[in-house]
């Protein structure tokens, strides 16, 4: 590919992003909602979503001000560029939402996530997995003579590459925490 190939959905007579916020193409955004830590918050946040049929990909809630009694809820979904914008404006109108920040579109953030996965072999199958594991930095947090279960961190395509190279080499289980995001930057 040509390093002067455009984007789908851009101009081909351009060389900027022209694309439509009408466009039919599902995108994956980032959404931190910082909200009053009362109780029902969090019902009330799902509750638009699922009353509305947006799909959530991730979710991961925690107090992170313990004195002004604010929570952080970190959501993954999907959808138009038309979808989204719907989406943080109907948050943003909620009492108990401070701020919504999109951070796909705000500039660059950090995302992480932990994965516990746990897998079951012996012999050669069990080496394998003790090598992908070093390949992946996973940590080994529990073991018996025919199980491992290891503690992995990264960026959500680098646990599911784990998990996919972990399918053949006896994967039983997998417990994921959600995606955890922040801005990059001073701000």
């Amino acid at each position: 590919m040509s390093p002067l190939d455009l984007k789908k959905g851009s101009s081909r007579k351009s060389a900027y992003d022209l694309k439509t916020p009408f466009s039919d193409n599902d995108e994956r955004h980032t959404l931190a909602v910082l909200v009053d830590n009362v109780d029902g918050v969090l019902a009330r946040v799902i509750g638009l979503f699922s009353g509305r049929g947006y799909n959530i990909d991730s979710l991961t809630v925690a107090e992170v001000d313990h004195t002004g009694h604010r929570s952080r809820i970190t959501i993954v979904t999907r959808g138009t560029p038309q979808v989204i914008v719907q989406i943080k404006h109907q948050l943003e109108r909620m009492v108990v939402v401070h701020d919504v920040h999109d951070l796909t579109v705000e500039g660059p953030a950090v995302e992480r996530e932990l994965a516990l996965v746990k897998v079951r072999g012996t012999g050669d199958v069990r080496v394998e997995a003790l090598r992908t594991a070093e390949i992946f930095r996973a940590r080994v947090m529990d073991t018996t003579t025919e199980s491992f279960v290891f503690e992995l961190t990264g960026a959500p395509d680098k646990i599911d590459a784990f998990v996919e190279l972990m399918v053949p080499l006896g994967l039983v289980e997998v417990a994921r925490t959600g995606v955890a995001a922040i801005a990059r930057g001073a701000d």
